[in-house]
């Protein structure tokens, strides 16, 4: 997911006055749901109905760190 120039401005002021930047949190949020939303139709596909095991990792990717990236990973089961 990319954060737009006025997200990564107001970030950046957040980082020299300090405080928490309620833009990257959300995009963040948005960027977890994804991915556990994605963890879970690729389980269906497999026949499973949950995933165990799940892992989150966050990335900050791009040129000058403008992408955010979450995967998940976890394993699909069957529970009756």
């Amino acid at each position: 997911m990319g954060a737009n120039i006025f997200k990564d401005l107001f970030a950046g002021i957040r980082d020299i006055v300090g405080g928490r930047s309620a833009a990257y949190e959300a995009e963040l949020r948005k960027a977890r749901d994804l991915a556990l939303e994605e963890l879970g139709e690729a389980a269906t596909k497999l026949g499973g109905n949950a995933v165990v095991g799940v892992d989150l990792d966050y990335e900050v990717i791009g040129s000058n760190g403008s992408m955010l990236m979450v995967s998940a990973s976890g394993t699909a089961v069957r529970v009756s």
